[in-house]
């Protein structure tokens, strides 16, 4: 995978909204920080553009973002925020331009759908979180972020984390090493491109899953589809992120997302790390992908 370069002191990060609207006070925050850590952050009122619950309509929004794609004076692309949307306008988007001068494109959730075209292309993206997210965020979110665009020898920590007591992996944990690419994302999202050509290739690959806000027996479908596509069979290892706000019918569906999860992937044998802090939280840790 090509490594955009790194970002310095006056670097220029574009803002955009590839799904859900935004207003301006949702932005100050990392604005701020931006402009704290000595880059420049770059944005005109296209980015408050409104289209019912959208940032305008899905020509607007791509034009939006190629033209931060193409500019050779743009170093990274933040996503904004989430939502629904960003799967609209991928086909609309050309990376002709965006090839020549590579740049880091951050995001997570709805943003799945970018990090999945990046690996389609053959670049690396942050998998980290979003400007609506950073007056929430706590301080080790953020600077795990700023390393990730600045430090060639940023690694994912295993703060935060927990050791699998569900698998015999659990024991070994400490002394685990492995060498791969990350690859993944929102579930949900994930599961919107399956049977495309922007689902990733999971072959040999760490995939990292995460998801917010969803049924068990969703968690359930999505992953037996998965499953049942081979997308889980081959993994290098599973990375589980946060499965924030999950939902059970009046009946219950009788089983924790982890142990749906475990239950889909457990005949593989590779290891799962289990409690990764990304996702929907505040101590949404970066990750490279690719």
């Amino acid at each position: 995978m090509k490594t955009p370069e790194y970002l310095k002191k006056g670097s220029k990060i574009a803002l955009v909204a590839p799904a859900r609207k935004i207003g301006r006070d949702e932005i100050a925050a990392a604005v701020k920080w931006i402009e704290d850590k000595g880059f420049v952050a770059v944005y005109d009122n296209r980015l408050f553009a409104e289209y019912h619950q959208l940032a305008g309509d899905d020509d607007f929004r791509a034009g939006v973002l190629q033209d931060y794609l193409d500019r050779d004076d743009i170093d990274a692309i933040f996503c904004v925020r989430g939502g629904y949307g960003t799967i609209r306008i991928v086909d609309k988007l050309d990376f002709t331009k965006f090839a020549k001068h590579p740049k880091w494109i951050v995001g997570y959730s709805d943003v799945t759908v970018l990090h999945a075209k990046m690996q389609q292309l053959g670049y690396q993206s942050i998998h980290g979180t979003i400007p609506i997210n950073f007056p929430n965020n706590t301080p080790e979110a953020l600077e795990s972020l700023y390393e990730a665009l600045t430090n060639p020898s940023f690694r994912l920590k295993r703060s935060g984390m927990e050791k699998s007591t569900a698998n015999v992996w659990s024991r070994f944990l400490d002394k685990l090493e492995m060498t791969g690419e990350i690859v993944g994302g929102n579930l949900s999202v994930l599961y919107s491109m399956l049977g495309s050509d922007l689902f990733p290739e999971t072959d040999g690959k760490i995939l990292f899953i995460e998801d917010l806000d969803e049924y068990l027996y969703h968690i359930d479908r999505m992953m037996m589809g998965l499953k049942r596509a081979g997308k889980l069979a081959n993994l290098k290892a599973l990375l589980v992120g946060a499965f924030t706000d999950m939902h059970d019918n009046t009946v219950p569906f009788g089983m924790t997302a982890k142990e749906i999860i475990y239950e889909k992937v457990k005949e593989y044998g590779y290891p799962i790390i289990w409690d990764v802090s990304a996702g929907h939280i505040d101590n949404n840790l970066a990750i490279i992908f690719g």
